[in-house]
């Protein structure tokens, strides 16, 4: 039999992770998404890939209303269904379902949302080990990523990782960002309080890269 790495992309092993600790927390659970508990996390995942009419106002704030309200009524529905909803994935029209896209669009949204459970009370250690696959397909999505995101860093940063080439983005002031892939990702995606990583620079300059908007 081959090794999970051999037969599942990372993005379908995130997913059933975090469906395996939305069994073990329930629905109640905090998460690093503000206000949400880990109902309005599955929720969000659900509507994000079955209903693309709603999705939308993720992204354009004037939608966000009816997106709001879908959410929270689809949140209070039996959480096995929920969980169900999410491990099983999109349709079968759903881009998604082939694996190259997969890779592409649910890497770091999987990887990501599976920390803001694990890390929901806001303590920035690790409570997990990585599998090596899953960080090697974290790192290649940051280094796709996250030059784009560093543009509203404030300062030049280098994100480096043990054995791995060294991602450069921002300008300005530099910064050494030092940590394992999935550290590194919080740090991009907004979560700098929980991320266990090393800084390297001027003091102002780790300041304003700690404080900076990044993430979508």
């Amino acid at each position: 039999m081959g090794s999970m790495s051999e037969t599942m992309t990372a993005a379908r092993a995130e997913r059933l992770a975090l469906c395996d600790l939305f069994e073990k927390v329930g629905p109640d659970a905090p998460t690093l998404c503000g206000t949400w508990l880990t109902r309005d996390l599955a929720a969000h995942l659900i509507i994000r890939e079955r209903r693309p009419d709603l999705a939308v106002g993720i992204l354009v704030p004037g939608l966000g209303g009816r997106l709001e309200k879908a959410q929270d009524e689809l949140a209070q529905t039996d959480w096995r269904q929920l969980i169900h909803a999410v491990r099983t994935g999109p349709p079968f029209w759903h881009p998604t379902r082939v694996d190259l896209v997969d890779a592409a669009v649910n890497t770091l949204e999987f990887v990501i949302h599976h920390e803001d459970v694990l890390r929901g009370d806001g303590e920035p250690r690790a409570r997990r080990e990585v599998p090596a696959f899953v960080a090697d397909a974290t790192w290649d999505a940051l280094g796709r990523i996250a030059p784009l995101f560093l543009r509203r860093a404030g300062v030049s940063v280098d994100l480096k990782a043990p054995g791995r080439k060294i991602i450069r983005g921002g300008r300005g002031p530099g910064v050494v960002v030092t940590g394992a892939p999935v550290d590194l990702a919080l740090l991009i995606y907004g979560r700098a309080r929980v991320a266990d990583v090393g800084y390297a620079g001027a003091e102002a300059a780790i300041e304003t890269l700690k404080n900076a908007n990044l993430g979508v």
